[in-house]
């Protein structure tokens, strides 16, 4: 009987699975109204930030947030960075329990423990979640003003013509050094870090969305974090934002 139940739910998986590849392919698809959109809509209006492990990305996000807001008028809305804290936004938005943030990390549990635990029913299948933090993401994006880090966030919004996508990269050692000094932890500590945190989010784009992070025709542009601060690699960002050049 536990055979054959685990069989039913080995199809339901894949069968879920397909559905979600269909709705990724959809937002992956172009834009039917292209350069044909209002002028607000080829405005920038939300800024996604993929990044290498140590690269500084939510210290940079955190300075766009305040060159954006400073240069924005009195009463206009805040910029917001999305982080870790957008796990707790897609809890709130589709009313998962607190416990599901444990499954929500990019691919930090192997594949092997995410099939075990959903043929045992231990927690949602872990595309279903990753669908539910595109839909997030999407929302977020279409609200305007925020800032998301990761998860697939450009590929996600990659039709969308406001958002601005931004990839940051550096040496290996200076990736190393930084986060030696911001977790206080020694050379191998911090390298083994990098790799494997590098190597889960690598995972996590190819499996779900089919696409190498690394491929630089994903961004609008793309910042050496060894060659500029966050301050500067802010300005950098937040000045091609406010040119309102979105679409063109």
């Amino acid at each position: 009987m536990r055979t054959a139940n685990n069989q039913r739910n080995i199809m339901n998986a894949d069968q879920g699975f397909e559905r979600f590849q269909a709705f990724i392919n959809c937002q992956l698809k172009p834009s039917r109204t292209g350069d044909a959109a209002p002028p607000e809509l080829r405005r920038w209006r939300a800024v996604t930030i993929s990044r290498q492990t140590g690269c500084g990305a939510k210290a940079i996000a955190d300075d766009l947030a305040e060159y954006l807001q400073s240069h924005s008028g009195r009463n206009a809305q805040p910029w917001m960075v999305f982080d870790r804290n957008l796990v707790e936004k897609v809890l709130e938005e589709h009313n998962l329990p607190a416990s599901m943030a444990n499954y929500m990390k990019e691919d930090r549990i192997s594949e092997l423990e995410d099939i075990m635990e959903e043929l045992f029913g231990l927690h949602l299948p872990k595309w279903l979640l990753v669908r539910k933090t595109s839909e997030t993401i999407l929302h977020l994006a279409n609200l305007g003003h925020a800032i998301l880090i990761g998860r697939g966030a450009n590929i996600i919004t990659s039709k969308l013509p406001f958002v601005f996508h931004i990839r940051l990269i550096g040496s290996l050692d200076k990736r190393v050094e930084r986060l030696r000094q911001e977790r206080r932890q020694g050379e191998k500590a911090a390298l083994k870090f990098i790799r494997a945190e590098d190597n889960a989010r690598r995972r996590y784009l190819k499996k779900y969305f089919g696409r190498n992070a690394d491929d630089p025709m994903l961004y609008h542009l793309v910042i050496n974090t060894d060659l500029v601060s966050s301050e500067t690699a802010a300005a950098m960002i937040g000045g091609a934002v406010l040119e309102n050049a979105a679409g063109k």
